[in-house]
Protein backbone atom coordinates (compact mmCIF):
# COMPACT_ATOMS: atom_id res chain seq x y z
CA UNK A 1 0.00 0.00 0.00
CA UNK A 2 1.51 3.51 -1.06
CA UNK A 3 2.18 6.18 1.57
CA UNK A 4 2.07 8.87 -0.38
CA UNK A 5 -0.06 11.56 1.48
CA UNK A 6 -1.19 12.53 -1.69
CA UNK A 7 -3.12 9.27 -3.63
CA UNK A 8 -6.20 10.62 -2.00
CA UNK A 9 -9.35 9.59 -4.43
CA UNK A 10 -12.14 11.53 -4.22
CA UNK A 11 -15.85 10.34 -3.93
CA UNK A 12 -18.01 12.57 -6.17
CA UNK A 13 -21.75 12.34 -6.04
CA UNK A 14 -23.91 14.33 -8.57
CA UNK A 15 -25.16 16.75 -5.96
CA UNK A 16 -24.58 19.88 -4.27
CA UNK A 17 -25.35 21.53 -0.99
CA UNK A 18 -26.35 25.57 -0.46
CA UNK A 19 -24.40 26.92 2.35
CA UNK A 20 -24.46 30.81 3.42
CA UNK A 21 -21.78 32.69 3.20
CA UNK A 22 -20.95 35.93 4.45
CA UNK A 23 -20.44 38.92 1.66
CA UNK A 24 -18.07 42.06 1.77
CA UNK A 25 -18.28 45.43 -0.08
CA UNK A 26 -15.67 47.60 -0.85
CA UNK A 27 -16.86 50.77 -2.35
CA UNK A 28 -14.64 53.90 -3.03
CA UNK A 29 -15.84 56.68 -1.16
CA UNK A 30 -13.69 59.34 -2.57
CA UNK A 31 -11.46 59.91 -4.98
CA UNK A 32 -11.32 58.67 -8.80
CA UNK A 33 -14.01 56.32 -9.67
CA UNK A 34 -16.17 57.63 -6.82
CA UNK A 35 -19.32 54.80 -5.93
CA UNK A 36 -17.62 51.95 -7.62
CA UNK A 37 -18.49 48.97 -5.74
CA UNK A 38 -16.90 45.44 -5.79
CA UNK A 39 -17.79 42.21 -3.79
CA UNK A 40 -15.70 39.96 -2.12
CA UNK A 41 -16.64 36.67 -0.67
CA UNK A 42 -20.55 35.14 -1.22
CA UNK A 43 -19.72 33.21 -4.13
CA UNK A 44 -17.14 36.02 -5.49
CA UNK A 45 -12.98 36.24 -4.99
CA UNK A 46 -12.62 35.88 -1.19
CA UNK A 47 -9.18 38.09 -1.86
CA UNK A 48 -8.70 40.90 -4.19
CA UNK A 49 -6.05 43.01 -5.16
CA UNK A 50 -6.41 47.06 -5.83
CA UNK A 51 -4.09 49.32 -7.29
CA UNK A 52 -3.86 50.90 -10.92
CA UNK A 53 -2.15 47.42 -12.25
CA UNK A 54 -3.87 45.16 -15.02
CA UNK A 55 -4.12 42.50 -12.45
CA UNK A 56 -6.00 44.29 -9.53
CA UNK A 57 -9.39 42.97 -9.14
CA UNK A 58 -10.27 46.27 -8.25
CA UNK A 59 -8.29 49.08 -10.72
CA UNK A 60 -8.24 52.35 -9.62
CA UNK A 61 -7.18 55.72 -11.68
CA UNK A 62 -5.71 57.27 -9.14
CA UNK A 63 -1.82 58.42 -10.00
CA UNK A 64 -0.73 58.46 -6.36
CA UNK A 65 -1.76 54.71 -6.38
CA UNK A 66 0.87 51.73 -6.82
CA UNK A 67 0.62 49.18 -9.25
CA UNK A 68 -0.33 46.52 -6.60
CA UNK A 69 -1.16 48.79 -3.91
CA UNK A 70 -2.86 46.30 -1.22
CA UNK A 71 -4.61 43.41 -0.87
CA UNK A 72 -8.17 42.84 1.29
CA UNK A 73 -8.90 39.00 1.95
CA UNK A 74 -11.46 37.62 4.15
CA UNK A 75 -10.34 35.55 6.83
CA UNK A 76 -11.56 34.15 10.31
CA UNK A 77 -10.39 37.67 12.14
CA UNK A 78 -11.87 39.94 9.80
CA UNK A 79 -11.08 41.42 6.35
CA UNK A 80 -7.10 40.97 6.31
CA UNK A 81 -6.04 44.29 4.90
CA UNK A 82 -1.98 44.17 3.58
CA UNK A 83 -0.07 46.73 2.27
CA UNK A 84 2.16 45.30 -0.72
CA UNK A 85 4.80 47.54 -0.42
CA UNK A 86 3.06 50.76 -2.38
CA UNK A 87 5.02 54.17 -2.47
CA UNK A 88 2.33 56.04 -0.92
CA UNK A 89 1.14 53.59 2.29
CA UNK A 90 -2.15 52.46 3.45
CA UNK A 91 -4.39 53.64 6.38
CA UNK A 92 -6.97 51.89 8.17
CA UNK A 93 -9.07 54.95 10.38
CA UNK A 94 -5.90 56.92 9.66
CA UNK A 95 -3.52 54.77 11.45
CA UNK A 96 -0.37 53.82 8.60
CA UNK A 97 -0.58 49.76 8.48
CA UNK A 98 1.05 46.96 6.46
CA UNK A 99 -0.91 44.06 7.96
CA UNK A 100 -4.25 44.80 9.61
CA UNK A 101 -7.57 43.80 10.03
CA UNK A 102 -10.63 46.09 9.28
CA UNK A 103 -14.64 45.17 9.82
CA UNK A 104 -17.31 46.91 8.45
CA UNK A 105 -17.68 50.33 8.83
CA UNK A 106 -13.65 51.16 8.65
CA UNK A 107 -12.46 53.30 5.81
CA UNK A 108 -8.98 51.76 4.03
CA UNK A 109 -7.14 54.98 2.87
CA UNK A 110 -4.71 54.09 -0.46
CA UNK A 111 -2.41 57.28 -1.34
CA UNK A 112 -5.61 59.95 -1.81
CA UNK A 113 -8.65 57.77 -2.75
CA UNK A 114 -10.48 56.46 0.47
CA UNK A 115 -12.52 52.43 0.42
CA UNK A 116 -15.17 52.28 2.39
CA UNK A 117 -15.65 48.95 3.97
CA UNK A 118 -19.27 47.68 4.35
CA UNK A 119 -21.05 44.58 5.27
CA UNK A 120 -22.71 42.78 2.41
CA UNK A 121 -25.63 40.59 3.02
CA UNK A 122 -25.71 37.13 3.24
CA UNK A 123 -25.29 34.87 -0.24
CA UNK A 124 -26.68 31.29 -0.61
CA UNK A 125 -23.78 29.59 -2.36
CA UNK A 126 -23.98 26.34 -3.77
CA UNK A 127 -21.14 24.08 -3.28
CA UNK A 128 -20.43 20.28 -4.72
CA UNK A 129 -20.62 18.02 -1.91
CA UNK A 130 -17.07 15.87 -3.27
CA UNK A 131 -14.95 15.35 -0.59
CA UNK A 132 -11.47 15.99 -2.83
CA UNK A 133 -10.66 16.75 -5.90
CA UNK A 134 -8.30 13.88 -7.93
CA UNK A 135 -5.33 13.32 -5.61
CA UNK A 136 -6.74 16.38 -3.43
CA UNK A 137 -8.93 15.58 -0.47
CA UNK A 138 -10.82 17.60 1.80
CA UNK A 139 -14.44 18.09 2.60
CA UNK A 140 -14.00 21.29 4.57
CA UNK A 141 -16.23 24.64 2.60
CA UNK A 142 -12.61 26.50 2.46
CA UNK A 143 -11.68 23.23 -0.11
CA UNK A 144 -14.98 22.96 -1.64
CA UNK A 145 -14.62 26.06 -2.90
CA UNK A 146 -12.05 25.54 -5.00
CA UNK A 147 -12.91 22.33 -6.79
CA UNK A 148 -15.59 23.83 -9.43
CA UNK A 149 -12.61 26.35 -10.11
CA UNK A 150 -10.04 23.78 -10.28
CA UNK A 151 -12.08 21.50 -12.73
CA UNK A 152 -12.90 24.42 -14.95
CA UNK A 153 -9.44 25.60 -15.23
CA UNK A 154 -8.25 21.41 -16.08
CA UNK A 155 -10.73 21.45 -18.96
CA UNK A 156 -8.55 24.20 -20.53
CA UNK A 157 -4.94 24.44 -21.32
CA UNK A 158 -4.26 28.06 -19.77
CA UNK A 159 -1.56 28.59 -17.09
CA UNK A 160 -2.12 28.48 -13.72
CA UNK A 161 -0.68 29.83 -10.55
CA UNK A 162 -1.17 27.93 -7.14
CA UNK A 163 0.09 29.94 -4.07
CA UNK A 164 -0.17 28.84 -0.75
CA UNK A 165 2.40 28.36 2.37
CA UNK A 166 4.89 25.19 2.56
CA UNK A 167 3.07 22.04 3.04
CA UNK A 168 -0.46 23.00 1.72
CA UNK A 169 -0.13 20.08 -1.40
CA UNK A 170 0.65 22.42 -4.48
CA UNK A 171 2.36 19.80 -6.19
CA UNK A 172 -0.45 17.66 -5.61
CA UNK A 173 -3.23 20.09 -7.28
CA UNK A 174 -0.71 20.27 -9.79
CA UNK A 175 -0.77 16.67 -10.34
CA UNK A 176 -4.57 16.85 -9.75
CA UNK A 177 -4.76 19.58 -13.06
CA UNK A 178 -2.77 17.49 -15.04
CA UNK A 179 -4.28 14.17 -14.13
CA UNK A 180 -7.90 15.71 -15.23
CA UNK A 181 -7.08 17.81 -18.77
CA UNK A 182 -7.01 15.83 -21.70
CA UNK A 183 -3.01 15.77 -21.31
CA UNK A 184 -3.59 12.89 -18.60
CA UNK A 185 -1.42 10.71 -20.57
CA UNK A 186 1.01 12.95 -21.74
CA UNK A 187 4.21 13.66 -19.31
CA UNK A 188 4.10 15.63 -16.24
CA UNK A 189 7.30 17.17 -15.47
CA UNK A 190 8.84 19.04 -12.17
CA UNK A 191 10.89 21.67 -12.03
CA UNK A 192 12.26 22.93 -8.55
CA UNK A 193 13.20 26.55 -8.61
CA UNK A 194 14.69 26.09 -5.19
CA UNK A 195 16.42 22.52 -6.45
CA UNK A 196 18.63 23.91 -8.98
CA UNK A 197 21.86 25.79 -8.62
CA UNK A 198 21.37 29.06 -10.29
CA UNK A 199 24.25 28.60 -12.71
CA UNK A 200 22.26 25.36 -13.86
CA UNK A 201 18.64 27.02 -13.96
CA UNK A 202 19.02 28.25 -17.30
CA UNK A 203 20.28 24.78 -19.13
CA UNK A 204 18.04 22.24 -17.10
CA UNK A 205 15.21 25.32 -18.57
CA UNK A 206 16.22 25.39 -21.93
CA UNK A 207 18.34 22.63 -22.22
CA UNK A 208 22.38 22.74 -23.86
CA UNK A 209 24.43 20.88 -26.56
CA UNK A 210 27.31 19.81 -26.19
CA UNK A 211 30.07 21.95 -24.92
CA UNK A 212 28.23 25.06 -24.29
CA UNK A 213 29.84 25.31 -20.86
CA UNK A 214 32.56 23.14 -18.72
CA UNK A 215 30.84 19.93 -18.02
CA UNK A 216 28.77 19.97 -20.71
CA UNK A 217 29.88 16.69 -22.39
CA UNK A 218 26.54 15.82 -24.21
CA UNK A 219 23.54 17.88 -25.69
CA UNK A 220 20.54 17.26 -23.43
CA UNK A 221 17.26 18.73 -23.41
CA UNK A 222 15.55 20.51 -20.89
CA UNK A 223 12.88 20.10 -18.73
CA UNK A 224 10.18 22.40 -21.73
CA UNK A 225 11.05 19.59 -24.65
CA UNK A 226 10.88 16.97 -21.94
CA UNK A 227 7.47 17.93 -20.92
CA UNK A 228 6.25 18.37 -24.83
CA UNK A 229 2.79 17.60 -24.77
CA UNK A 230 2.39 17.58 -21.31
CA UNK A 231 1.90 19.44 -18.12
CA UNK A 232 5.61 21.37 -17.22
CA UNK A 233 5.16 22.41 -13.42
CA UNK A 234 7.10 24.96 -12.01
CA UNK A 235 7.51 25.09 -8.32
CA UNK A 236 8.14 28.07 -6.33
CA UNK A 237 8.62 30.07 -8.93
CA UNK A 238 8.83 32.90 -6.89
CA UNK A 239 12.60 31.99 -6.56
CA UNK A 240 13.80 32.30 -9.49
CA UNK A 241 16.42 34.53 -10.54
CA UNK A 242 15.34 37.66 -11.63
CA UNK A 243 17.99 37.69 -14.60
CA UNK A 244 16.17 34.11 -16.09
CA UNK A 245 12.58 35.33 -15.64
CA UNK A 246 12.48 37.42 -19.14
CA UNK A 247 13.66 34.01 -20.45
CA UNK A 248 10.79 31.76 -19.14
CA UNK A 249 8.31 34.63 -19.88
CA UNK A 250 10.06 34.48 -24.04
CA UNK A 251 9.00 30.66 -24.19
CA UNK A 252 5.77 31.13 -22.75
CA UNK A 253 4.81 33.51 -24.64
CA UNK A 254 6.26 31.94 -28.28
CA UNK A 255 5.91 28.18 -27.15
CA UNK A 256 9.69 28.06 -28.34
CA UNK A 257 13.18 27.59 -26.28
CA UNK A 258 16.72 27.93 -27.13
CA UNK A 259 19.23 25.60 -25.85
CA UNK A 260 22.04 27.27 -24.18
CA UNK A 261 24.83 27.09 -26.71
CA UNK A 262 22.62 27.05 -29.85
CA UNK A 263 21.19 29.17 -32.05
CA UNK A 264 18.13 27.28 -33.18
CA UNK A 265 14.82 27.72 -31.45
CA UNK A 266 12.44 24.98 -31.21
CA UNK A 267 9.25 24.39 -30.89
CA UNK A 268 7.05 23.09 -27.61
CA UNK A 269 3.74 22.19 -26.98
CA UNK A 270 3.66 22.86 -22.58
CA UNK A 271 0.86 23.34 -20.33
CA UNK A 272 2.37 25.39 -17.46
CA UNK A 273 1.01 25.20 -14.05
CA UNK A 274 3.93 27.32 -11.45
CA UNK A 275 3.27 27.31 -7.28
CA UNK A 276 5.01 29.35 -4.68
CA UNK A 277 4.96 30.12 -1.45
CA UNK A 278 5.79 33.51 -1.78
CA UNK A 279 3.25 36.52 -1.79
CA UNK A 280 4.19 37.14 -5.61
CA UNK A 281 2.00 40.53 -5.16
CA UNK A 282 4.48 42.09 -3.13
CA UNK A 283 7.25 40.63 -4.90
CA UNK A 284 6.20 42.04 -7.86
CA UNK A 285 5.91 45.31 -6.23
CA UNK A 286 9.77 45.05 -4.60
CA UNK A 287 11.19 44.61 -8.10
CA UNK A 288 11.93 41.38 -7.51
CA UNK A 289 9.59 39.46 -9.52
CA UNK A 290 8.18 40.45 -13.33
CA UNK A 291 4.62 41.98 -13.78
CA UNK A 292 4.32 41.00 -17.79
CA UNK A 293 5.86 37.59 -16.09
CA UNK A 294 3.18 37.04 -13.24
CA UNK A 295 0.25 38.34 -15.65
CA UNK A 296 1.01 35.58 -18.24
CA UNK A 297 1.46 32.71 -15.40
CA UNK A 298 -1.83 34.06 -13.54
CA UNK A 299 -4.38 33.55 -16.07
CA UNK A 300 -6.05 30.99 -13.73
CA UNK A 301 -5.37 31.35 -10.10
CA UNK A 302 -5.56 29.05 -7.23
CA UNK A 303 -4.88 29.87 -3.69
CA UNK A 304 -4.61 26.75 -1.29
CA UNK A 305 -6.26 27.75 2.16
CA UNK A 306 -3.53 26.52 5.22
CA UNK A 307 -4.62 23.40 7.19
CA UNK A 308 -5.81 25.58 10.32
CA UNK A 309 -8.36 27.33 8.07
CA UNK A 310 -9.81 24.06 6.89
CA UNK A 311 -12.22 23.30 9.33
CA UNK A 312 -13.30 19.47 9.69
CA UNK A 313 -10.34 18.39 7.69
CA UNK A 314 -8.06 16.60 10.61
CA UNK A 315 -9.76 13.87 11.00
CA UNK A 316 -10.29 13.05 7.38
CA UNK A 317 -6.81 13.19 6.21
CA UNK A 318 -6.02 11.73 9.15
CA UNK A 319 -8.11 8.70 9.03
CA UNK A 320 -7.03 8.69 4.97
CA UNK A 321 -2.91 8.86 6.15
CA UNK A 322 -3.82 6.43 8.27
CA UNK A 323 -4.46 3.54 6.19
CA UNK A 324 -2.44 4.72 3.36
CA UNK A 325 0.80 4.17 5.52
CA UNK A 326 -0.73 0.69 6.57
CA UNK A 327 -2.82 1.09 9.70
CA UNK A 328 -5.48 -0.57 10.91
CA UNK A 329 -9.02 0.66 10.04
CA UNK A 330 -10.52 2.21 13.27
CA UNK A 331 -7.62 1.52 15.19
CA UNK A 332 -6.46 5.24 15.47
CA UNK A 333 -6.77 6.19 19.47
CA UNK A 334 -9.65 8.91 19.99
CA UNK A 335 -6.85 11.29 21.66
CA UNK A 336 -4.64 11.37 19.19
CA UNK A 337 -7.18 12.98 16.76
CA UNK A 338 -8.36 15.41 18.93
CA UNK A 339 -4.69 16.57 19.59
CA UNK A 340 -4.42 16.93 16.03
CA UNK A 341 -7.51 18.78 15.92
CA UNK A 342 -6.37 20.94 18.22
CA UNK A 343 -2.96 22.09 16.64
CA UNK A 344 -2.28 25.04 14.41
CA UNK A 345 0.01 22.72 11.98
CA UNK A 346 2.55 25.71 10.77
CA UNK A 347 4.04 22.61 8.55
CA UNK A 348 0.45 21.66 7.08
CA UNK A 349 -0.29 18.65 5.65
CA UNK A 350 3.31 17.38 5.34
CA UNK A 351 3.77 18.22 8.73
CA UNK A 352 0.20 15.83 9.75
CA UNK A 353 1.50 13.06 7.61
CA UNK A 354 5.18 12.91 9.20
CA UNK A 355 2.82 12.95 12.73
CA UNK A 356 0.85 10.26 11.59
CA UNK A 357 3.66 8.02 10.72
CA UNK A 358 5.34 8.96 14.13
CA UNK A 359 1.85 7.68 15.79
CA UNK A 360 1.92 4.58 13.62
CA UNK A 361 5.45 3.80 14.54
CA UNK A 362 6.19 5.32 17.80
CA UNK A 363 2.90 5.38 19.63
CA UNK A 364 4.00 8.86 20.28
CA UNK A 365 1.98 11.98 18.92
CA UNK A 366 4.43 13.70 17.53
CA UNK A 367 2.97 17.51 17.71
CA UNK A 368 2.92 17.48 21.34
CA UNK A 369 4.75 14.96 23.92
CA UNK A 370 3.14 16.58 26.54
CA UNK A 371 5.04 16.36 29.92
CA UNK A 372 4.35 17.43 33.10
CA UNK A 373 5.78 20.89 32.31
CA UNK A 374 3.87 21.31 29.21
CA UNK A 375 0.66 20.57 31.47
CA UNK A 376 1.14 22.89 33.95
CA UNK A 377 2.13 25.46 32.08
CA UNK A 378 -0.40 24.88 29.46
CA UNK A 379 -2.32 27.62 27.12
CA UNK A 380 -4.51 28.19 30.14
CA UNK A 381 -1.72 29.91 31.81
CA UNK A 382 -0.16 32.64 31.35
CA UNK A 383 3.15 33.90 31.01
CA UNK A 384 2.82 36.06 34.02
CA UNK A 385 2.18 33.10 36.08
CA UNK A 386 4.79 30.82 34.73
CA UNK A 387 7.68 32.40 36.07
CA UNK A 388 6.36 32.17 39.62
CA UNK A 389 8.34 29.00 39.55
CA UNK A 390 11.95 28.15 38.22
CA UNK A 391 11.06 26.01 35.03
CA UNK A 392 14.68 24.70 34.92
CA UNK A 393 14.33 23.13 38.73
CA UNK A 394 10.43 22.08 37.55
CA UNK A 395 11.61 20.05 34.48
CA UNK A 396 14.39 18.43 36.42
CA UNK A 397 11.87 16.87 39.01
CA UNK A 398 9.91 15.94 36.02
CA UNK A 399 12.48 13.20 35.58
CA UNK A 400 12.76 13.81 31.72
CA UNK A 401 15.28 12.16 29.37
CA UNK A 402 17.71 14.91 28.34
CA UNK A 403 16.28 15.35 25.23
CA UNK A 404 12.42 16.07 25.93
CA UNK A 405 13.63 18.17 29.13
CA UNK A 406 16.06 20.38 26.50
CA UNK A 407 13.15 20.63 24.40
CA UNK A 408 10.63 21.79 27.18
CA UNK A 409 13.04 24.15 28.44
CA UNK A 410 13.84 25.88 24.76
CA UNK A 411 9.91 25.62 23.93
CA UNK A 412 8.87 27.37 26.93
CA UNK A 413 11.72 29.81 26.57
CA UNK A 414 10.80 30.50 22.81
CA UNK A 415 7.07 30.93 23.94
CA UNK A 416 7.93 33.36 26.49
CA UNK A 417 10.37 35.27 24.46
CA UNK A 418 7.63 35.70 21.38
CA UNK A 419 4.75 36.54 23.33
CA UNK A 420 6.65 39.42 25.13
CA UNK A 421 8.17 40.81 22.48
CA UNK A 422 5.01 40.71 20.74
CA UNK A 423 3.53 42.68 23.47
CA UNK A 424 6.20 45.22 23.92
CA UNK A 425 5.15 46.43 19.90
CA UNK A 426 1.70 46.44 20.82
CA UNK A 427 0.46 43.58 18.45
CA UNK A 428 2.58 44.92 15.40
CA UNK A 429 3.67 41.65 13.95
CA UNK A 430 5.94 43.57 11.40
CA UNK A 431 7.87 45.52 14.34
CA UNK A 432 8.18 42.34 16.85
CA UNK A 433 9.14 40.02 13.80
CA UNK A 434 12.21 42.99 12.87
CA UNK A 435 12.88 43.52 16.86
CA UNK A 436 13.39 39.23 16.46
CA UNK A 437 15.62 39.57 13.72
CA UNK A 438 12.37 36.49 11.68
CA UNK A 439 10.48 36.66 8.89
CA UNK A 440 7.21 37.88 9.63
CA UNK A 441 5.22 34.91 8.17
CA UNK A 442 7.90 32.81 10.69
CA UNK A 443 6.63 35.06 13.47
CA UNK A 444 3.61 34.59 12.46
CA UNK A 445 3.67 30.81 12.72
CA UNK A 446 5.75 30.73 16.70
CA UNK A 447 2.67 32.65 17.36
CA UNK A 448 0.44 30.26 15.89
CA UNK A 449 1.78 27.03 17.14
CA UNK A 450 2.56 28.25 20.96
CA UNK A 451 -1.08 29.45 21.26
CA UNK A 452 -2.03 25.74 19.66
CA UNK A 453 -0.08 24.40 22.63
Amino acid sequence: MTSDWRDATARSPDSEKLVVAKAWVVVVADGPGAGTRLELGGGSATRILVGTGPACDLKLEDREVSRRHVSLEITQQGLRVVDLGSTNGTTVNGVAVRDAFAKPGDVVKVASTTLRIEAGGPRAVKLPTETGFGRMLGASEAMRRLYPVCARLAATRVPVLIEGETGTGKEVLAEALHEASDRAGAAFVVFDCTAVPPSLAESTLFGHERGAFTGAIASRKGVFEEAHGGTLFIDEIGDLELSLQPKLLRALERSEVQRVGSNQWVKVDVRIIAATRRDLDREVQAGRFRDDLFFRLAVGRIELPPLRERGGDIALLTEHLWKALGGKEGAIPHDAIQRFEDYPWPGNVRELHNAVARLLALGEVGVGDVSPLERSLGSELDVSQAVSGDVIERVLDADLPLARARDCVTKEFERRYIERVYSRYGGNVARAAAASGVARRYFQLLRARHRGT
